[in-house]
């Protein structure tokens, strides 16, 4: 009987799809908080919040592309 791969494991994707919308979600209220705060430093200009939502999902979607490659760099060797 064929032992099984690591990667085949179902909690294993459960975790990546879970850190990646907890990712995500963090990296733009973390953008939204940070715009707030220049928003209201600057005399309540609200385009910084949108910088900040939109510098925060570019973070988010930079680490969730190294979340993916940390996953899935096992998978180039088992082949």
């Amino acid at each position: 009987m064929n032992k099984p791969r690591s990667q085949d494991n179902p909690w294993r994707a459960v975790g990546l799809v879970s850190a990646i919308g907890a990712d995500l979600i963090i990296c733009m209220l973390a953008g939204y908080f940070g715009g707030s705060y220049v928003s209201r430093w600057q005399g309540d200009q609200p385009i910084w919040i949108v910088v900040g939502i939109m510098t925060g999902f570019i973070v988010g979607v930079f680490s969730i592309y190294l979340i993916i490659r940390f996953y899935t760099k096992g998978s180039e060797k088992d082949g």
